[in-house]
């Protein structure tokens, strides 16, 4: 008999040898069968006989609720999740939480250097009680008693001396606040990085506080001007600004007051330097409209046509040192920053009256007329009003004229450059823009500026250059000449030395410059005694920073003198231009001007909206 087989088949299988009844008993066949070594399984058997020890395992989940995660799922998402964690949040915590190592700042360049310099000669020329913040330890308190002779309540205390002397002249100190004006408009960005944009303000408004004492800025009409406190007669042995040689805050010589009423070089001068300036104290409403109220007011005294006579002729204390030739140009140069300080059509529709070029001579095309300075505004107010048409285009009806000043002043760029030889140049590279006379670096310093400026406007715009005749010139033609001025004037020179006081390692240290040269020794020198300190061999007592003195010789020689003015005396209008320049071409804080600031008081342009319609009424029958 056979066991029962309770999975069907039988157990009788054959081996090679036989098992005893007990052992059979002891021992399940199957399993003998797979210990046998010399025993073949078929297919079948061994598919039945391995199956047998297998379990099916059961899959586990985890109910979330709105949904069921395998537990092998699950451990996959918590495993990626882990591993974005160590490959993307890891290393960022990591990152943050190491210390901190900042680039270095970009190191200032010449430029930048140069400007800080150059803004504090304007602290040393100050006139009246100086604020403990001036920064310059040889200045004091002086001229205190200014304008004593003048109707004004106070006097006319402030402002700033014009150059080595201590005479305050209105229209070169006015041209200055304009420059000064100007270059922070365009340049806003620039000054806030290099961290004088506060500091040229307080310069501007030392400069505008000033010429508002100067007239009566209270009333809408006017028919007087005081052009100027102090000043001298050449030859004079009456002790005056030039006879004596004193520090400001020694004077005792008496000081008057030259008043004028006629002169609308100087009233329009005035008004462009008080309408740029509320442009730039446009945060200070009150403060702006007070300068807008009183370049007005000066810009109708120049207008007036009994009035049209140069402000210096016949003044002796006046006509030899800062003589006016014209006035037309300060028409359209005041006339060009009320319009852009209040937005009156009637300013623009003077400044680009045909009539107006015309008897400013510019059609001419001559020299002397692309050359800015203090007395010939001519080609800023043209560029000045260029802009206008470069990025508002305000088309009919000025479009002509604006089109006209465009081309001049694209001529006055190519006079600037070498390859036309319109004007001299030393050997060593330097531009002979007054023809050869002496203090030619103020000169130089405002060609530069504007040539940098409309640069900048083409670079704005997107145009690569512009055209002298039918030759093309890039922007960086006019860079090119830019800089190699400044760097000529700031020690690139034949001489190996720096036209700016304190900058370098090699510059003049005999200034003509009263109060820079007698020490600030506490001791009061009189007007004769102090000659010593001016004609002395030795340098200067006080160094004057950021004093730009007259240049050198058309032969790029340079004498380091006291006595000759003609090298060594600096000014307010050739530092205001040295400014202009150098904060156009520095690129510590990168380039580039502010579009927009300039013309923000102006109304869009383009077709007016019609007038409302009357208010109805009924119609009488």
């Amino acid at each position: 008999m056979h066991a029962r087989n309770h999975w069907g088949g039988s157990f009788e299988m054959s081996t090679s040898e036989e098992v005893s009844g007990y052992e059979a008993n002891k021992w399940d066949r199957a399993a003998l069968l797979v210990e046998r070594q010399d025993d073949h399984l078929d297919e079948t058997l061994q598919s039945w006989v391995l199956e047998r020890g297998e379990k099916k395992k059961k899959t586990k989940y985890v109910d979330f609720g709105c949904i069921v995660f395998s537990h092998k799922a699950l451990k996959w998402i918590f495993g990626s999740i882990f591993l974005a964690f160590c490959v993307i949040a890891l290393p960022i915590i990591i990152s943050k939480s190491l210390p901190k190592h900042h680039p270095q700042p970009t190191p200032p360049d010449n430029y930048t250097l140069a400007i800080h310099k150059a803004l504090l000669f304007f602290n040393a020329q100050k006139s009246g009680k100086l604020p403990k913040s001036n920064g310059i330890g040889w200045r004091g308190n002086s001229g205190l008693n200014d304008g004593n002779d003048s109707d004004v309540k106070g006097g006319l205390v402030g402002g700033y001396y014009d150059a080595g002397d201590n005479t305050k002249y209105n229209f070169p100190m006015a041209f200055t606040i304009t420059m000064l004006s100007w270059s922070v408009l365009e340049y806003k960005q620039k000054y806030v990085a290099v961290n004088e944009y506060e500091h040229t303000r307080e310069l501007i408004k030392w400069g505008t506080d000033y010429l508002l004492l100067t007239f009566n800025n209270s009333a809408t009409k006017i028919n007087k001007i005081y052009a100027q406190v102090g000043g001298g007669v050449n030859g004079s042995s009456t002790p005056d600004d030039h006879y004596c040689w004193q520090r400001p805050e020694d004077m005792e010589y008496p000081r008057h007051t030259i008043s004028i009423y006629q002169g609308p070089d100087l009233a329009g001068e005035m008004a462009a330097a008080l309408a740029s300036a509320s442009i730039v104290f446009q945060d200070q409403v009150a403060y702006s409209k007070k300068l807008i109220k009183g370049a007005q007011t000066l810009f109708d005294f120049a207008r007036d046509g009994g009035k049209r006579k140069p402000y210096s002729r016949g003044e002796p204390y006046i006509e030899p040192f800062y003589n006016s030739t014209g006035y037309y140009d300060e028409y359209m140069w005041g006339a060009a920053w009320l319009y852009y300080a209040t937005g009156n059509s009637t300013y623009i529709s003077l400044a680009t009256n045909p009539s107006i070029f015309g008897h400013s001579k510019a059609y001419f095309l001559t020299p002397q007329f692309s050359v800015l300075s203090w007395d010939n505004k001519l080609p800023a107010a043209m560029l000045l009003l260029t802009r206008l048409r470069m990025f508002l285009n305000p088309g009919y009806p000025y479009e002509d004229m604006l089109m006209m000043y465009h081309n001049v002043t694209s001529l006055t760029m190519c006079s600037y450059l070498h390859h036309y030889k319109v004007f001299n140049w030393t050997e060593g590279g330097l531009i002979q823009l007054n023809r050869g006379q002496p203090q030619s670096l103020q000169y130089v310093a405002n060609a530069a500026f504007m040539a940098s400026l409309f640069a900048d406007y083409m670079q704005v715009i997107g145009v690569p250059g512009w055209y002298c005749g039918s030759t093309f010139f890039p922007i960086s033609a006019l860079k090119k000449f830019a800089t190699s001025q400044i760097d000529y004037i700031l020690g690139k020179n034949p001489m190996k030395m720096s036209y700016v006081v304190g900058f370098g390692n090699k510059f003049p240290t005999h200034v003509h410059h009263r109060g820079a040269s007698i020490p600030n020794d506490h001791k009061h020198h009189s007007c004769t005694g102090g000659w010593k300190w001016r004609d002395t061999p030795n340098p200067n007592s006080n160094t004057i920073i950021g004093a730009m003195v007259g240049g050198p010789n058309p032969f790029d020689q340079f004498h380091d003198t006291r006595k000759n003015f003609n090298f060594t005396e600096p000014t307010l209008a050739g530092n205001a231009g040295l400014v202009a320049a150098l904060i156009s071409l520095t690129s510590t804080t990168g380039g580039g001007i502010d579009k927009n600031t300039i013309f923000s008081a102006i109304p869009p342009l383009g077709p007016q909206n019609p007038p409302p319609p009357p208010p109805w009424k009924p119609i009488k029958t």
